[in-house]
């Protein structure tokens, strides 16, 4: 009855406490200019990969952790139960395309009879439409377990009682960023989708509108509850990336941003059922450093990366969504068979029309 207790009071707090919002905005660029030839092509400032596909896997130590901040309590701490997440990606002239999820065969996540067992999925879309980027993202995690238990519990001991679970606390997330790339002399693709090099070091400005929805939902025995949340954000970002010996690089990046989070909440308990309507202010921090190799056929590096997402729920209650970790990828480019190259083509030329001369 006492562990009860505590997850029922737990339960109220967190789901007046989660982030980020519901967009069904969309995007149409306008016509842009860029070159691109069928055979491999070496301008003054970048090498292009145009009969290449790049697939690549990426092995990151990303957990999702989601902390309510009571200043006049305990803090509750929230994280997924998962080691290592892998990303398969496939890159192809201006689109690309990755899948992520928690590879349980690399035996980072057995600890599930302790801290429960987490489910993650994502699948992430990008076209770079000339200086345009536009990303699509899908998420889904089920399953956190509360890190801090020892705060609500006193008499807990973390190696003989496992930690506070929700196994069915699940987030879902629709998310889509719209960038644009000012220097003409930058190749964000060298650093992202590797479909293309840099030669000379540079960097650039990158403003990025963001606009998302999250769905959270929860369910016990006693409690219902469910919370979409709709963000829209501005972001500030600078990039560069220094190129050392002609194949190696070094490309650190920052971006803060703002915006506005709107979010509606509903919670059913014994029979009693609660509605909420909330917008908030909220600030957002990202960034890292990536350092690789590049050839003409492989590639390979690691990146250090943060996210932290912030806003403040009341007036004593600030809310957290962190994200640090590592990662390491490996790449290889091939020839792109025909029956991909062909109707790929088509549509690249609809987007990025050749230059007349």
């Amino acid at each position: 009855m006492v562990l009860k207790k505590e997850l029922s009071i737990i339960h109220d707090n967190l789901f007046w406490s989660k982030s980020s919002f519901v967009s069904v905005l969309f995007f149409l660029f306008s016509s842009v200019i860029f070159s691109q030839n069928n055979t491999l092509k070496d301008t003054t400032h970048f090498v292009f990969y145009p009969d290449k596909i790049l697939i690549r896997t990426n092995l990151s130590t990303q957990t999702d952790a989601q902390v309510l901040e009571d200043k006049k309590g305990d803090n509750l701490d929230l994280e997924t139960n998962n080691s290592y997440k892998l990303f398969l990606s496939v890159d192809y002239k201006f689109i690309g395309f990755s899948y992520g999820f928690y590879p349980k065969f690399f035996g980072g996540n057995n600890d599930e009879d302790i801290k429960g067992k987490s489910s993650f999925s994502e699948y992430s879309f990008r076209f770079f439409l000339g200086k345009w980027l536009q990303t699509i993202d899908y998420s889904k995690i089920r399953g956190y377990y509360v890190e801090n238990t020892q705060d609500f519990l006193p008499d807990w001991e973390p190696e003989k009682n496992p930690y506070l679970q929700f196994p069915n606390l699940k987030t879902i997330k629709y998310g889509m960023a719209t960038s644009y790339i000012f220097n003409p002399k930058f190749s964000l693709k060298s650093i992202t989708s590797f479909t293309e090099w840099q030669k000379e070091s540079a960097g650039s400005f990158i403003p990025t509108l963001i606009y998302d929805y999250k769905k959270i939902s929860f369910s016990s025995e006693t409690i219902i509850s469910s919370q979409n949340e709709y963000d829209v954000s501005v972001g500030a970002g600078y990039f560069y990336n220094f190129i050392i010996r002609k194949r190696f690089y070094i490309a650190p990046n920052l971006t803060t941003g703002i915006g506005a989070k709107f979010t509606n909440s509903k919670s059913e308990e014994s029979g009693n059922q609660t509605k909420e309507n909330d917008n908030y202010f909220a600030t957002n921090i990202a960034g890292g450093i990536k350092i690789g190799y590049n050839s003409d056929r492989i590639l390979f590096g690691a990146s250090f990366n943060f996210d932290t997402n912030l806003y403040k729920q009341r007036q004593n209650e600030n809310i957290h969504n962190d994200k640090t970790y590592g990662l390491l990828y490996f790449g290889y480019r091939f020839d792109a068979p025909k029956f991909i190259s062909k109707p790929v083509s088509k549509i690249n030329n609809i987007y990025n029309p050749p230059q007349l001369k």
